[in-house]
């Protein structure tokens, strides 16, 4: 019998890699940024069309390459960053494994430019596919010019993958802020189809902060800075109010070198216990030194994951220096958010009327009315009414005569300012009221959208608000959909947007106009689903129109907000997935006695 086992050409080994290295334009970004800032450079250009898809270009002015190392650096497991396997425990460098390179020109074609510090005449480099087609001297500027042109065209089954191009867009802007963060010594710019996102003077790093972020938040920084034996901590969080539902804006480096630690994330967040709501999330910058020999990077291929050698201990000194910080800033490290001075109490109007009105009376039994199928699609486990006419009890309580209260006249309350609970006559119904009223503004957006008549209330004296400049694209992308909604929002330019009007359903909440659309371009960004653009927009917005923390409601107002859920379409849960309200069995309640 022949042999069968045989060597892989390099160019589909380099493929191979590409796959676990390169998985978007955004993975280029960050390569092609990471040796810039290796190759000793201050200042770093961007240049993007079509969200990379078919150009990433970055330029450098670095030490540059000979012309060996210019045809060398393409090469797998070429590499100056290391020499030995005991340099894997002294990293000091973004890159050192040697296969970015390779594996992006694998599955593009690559301009390399590049010129060595004291030589006259540089090297021009063209490779497509791994295949290098021609090297020639060039005259070229100081540094290195990287230009990656059709990504991915050599394997459409991973080009037909990527997203559109906002989406992608939003990555890579991703990996470019935290590049920048990491380095607000280094000139950052950053262009896409010919139009300036970013120009990121050298600076410390809390300009860099304002300079992604935007001036407002200069204010609500909060510095950090501690020294132990074994990490020291530096940066800044912000202050419990600037704190967000949805998440994006934390960021944590360990030597310079962003990661993804859900444990150290958490040191954090049980730093801020009691100062925010349980669901929010706390900006914070935060960078921490470490003796390279207590780390480990080289786990994964994107370099974002470290094994720490004393992780509880780190995850104790991160959780106090944040306290610390904040208490040096004279914050209370408890917040009763039932205080009736520490909220807002939400009133009637917090959920939209209009629409809903003919959908909704005091006949809760037909709003029920489909009940137990939906309710275990949402989750098996959870029981659910027998028949919806069933639904609620009788009016009878045991030892007393029967009641001819209506439905609507059920007993109610609520729970820790969250969850409103009426007794059923299978047990008990728990609603969780932020899910409610975002299930409930929701479906109240899209049919706004359908009928196209949604009214204006025309503001006695407009708002102007900025957006920081990575969420620029967002706002031009959801503005005319805001607008449709009844937001009559403009761009004054550079950044800075006009509120005129706000939808008339929003009269009398006591919502802020700016804070809701702001809210509502965060929640935009983080939902990555590729979905229908209104269906994005509605759903983002009515994120972003919830308040924050719990707040305690009337009778009245419970019913109302359980009145509306059952009138909607969908009330089983929002539209991110999240169940607006559970069933409990009698059986269930007794088994737990």
């Amino acid at each position: 019998m022949s042999d069968i086992i045989q060597l892989l050409p390099d160019s589909i080994a380099n493929q191979i890699a590409a796959g676990e290295v390169i998985q978007r334009p955004a993975s280029v970004v960050k390569e092609l940024l990471e040796n810039a800032i290796d190759a000793g450079s201050t200042e770093i250009h961007l240049i993007l069309r079509d969200a990379g898809k078919t150009l990433i270009q970055v330029t450098d002015n670095g030490i540059g390459m000979s012309d060996m190392d210019a045809r060398m650096c393409f090469e797998r497991h070429a590499t100056s960053k290391i020499r030995s396997a005991n340099d894997l425990f002294h990293i000091k460098t973004m890159g050192f494994r040697g296969e970015a390179l390779a594996s992006i020109a694998s599955i593009s074609r690559v301009e390399l430019k590049t010129i060595q510090s004291g030589n006259t005449i540089g090297t021009r480099i063209l490779i497509s596919g791994s295949k290098i087609e021609k090297q020639e001297p060039e005259q070229v500027n100081h540094g290195t010019s990287i230009a990656v042109k059709n990504l991915f065209f050599n394997v459409p089954a991973r080009r037909k993958f990527l997203k559109s191009d906002p989406v992608e867009m939003r990555h890579i802007l991703d990996e470019f802020t935290r590049i920048a963060l990491a380095n607000p010594e280094i000139f950052f710019t950053c262009h896409h189809n010919e139009k300036e996102i970013f120009h990121l003077p050298k600076g410390n790093l809390r300009q860099r902060i304002v300079s992604l972020f935007g001036k407002k938040i200069n204010e609500l920084l909060i510095p950090v800075k501690e020294e132990t034996e074994i990490v020291n901590f530096e940066g800044f969080v912000g202050k419990p109010d600037y704190s967000k539902r949805s998440r994006g804006e934390q960021f944590m480096f360990v030597n310079n070198r962003f990661i993804k630690s859900p444990y150290l994330q958490h040191a954090i967040r049980k730093a801020f216990e009691d100062l925010i709501p349980e669901d929010n999330h706390p900006f914070y910058v935060i960078f921490m030194t470490i003796d390279p020999e207590r780390i480990d990077v080289n786990v994964h291929p994107t370099k974002q994951e470290i094994k720490f050698q004393d992780e509880r201990l780190i995850y104790n000194y991160l959780k106090v220096a944040t306290r610390h910080a904040l208490g040096q800033y004279s914050l209370s490290p408890i917040l009763d958010f039932e205080q009736e001075g520490a909220i807002r109490h939400m009133k009637t109007g917090d959920i939209p009327s209009g629409p809903k009105k003919e959908k909704v009376g005091d006949q809760w039994r037909s709003l029920y009315e489909g009940l137990e199928e939906e309710a275990k699609k949402i989750d098996k486990s959870t029981s659910s009414p027998q028949r919806s006419e069933d639904l609620f009890q009788d009016g009878k309580q045991e030892g007393e005569q029967e009641s001819e209260r209506s439905d609507g006249e059920r007993d109610l309350f609520q729970m820790s300012g969250k969850y409103i609970v009426s007794p059923i006559k299978s047990g008990i119904l728990v609603v969780d009221q932020d899910a409610a009223i975002e299930r409930i503004w929701y479906e109240f957006f899209m049919e706004s959208l359908e009928r196209g008549d949604a009214l204006v209330q025309q503001a006695l004296f407009p708002k102007t608000f900025e957006c920081n400049p990575a969420d620029i694209a967002i706002m031009g992308e959801i503005m005319p959909v805001l607008n449709k909604l009844g937001f009559d929002v403009q761009e004054f330019g550079h950044g800075t947007y006009i509120i005129h009007g706000v939808p008339a359903s929003f009269d009398g909440l006591g919502l802020d106009e700016e804070t809701v659309v702001l809210e509502t371009v965060v929640a935009f960004r983080e939902d990555k689903d590729e979905k229908d653009l209104h269906r994005k927009v509605a759903g983002a917005l009515a994120r972003g129109s919830k308040r924050k923390g719990p707040r305690k409601l009337s009778k009245d107002e419970m019913r109302a907000l359980v009145d509306q859920l059952f009138g909607c379409e969908s009330p089983y849960a929002t539209p991110g997935g999240k169940r607006c309200f559970i069933t409990i069995e009698m059986g269930e309640l007794q088994r737990r006695f």
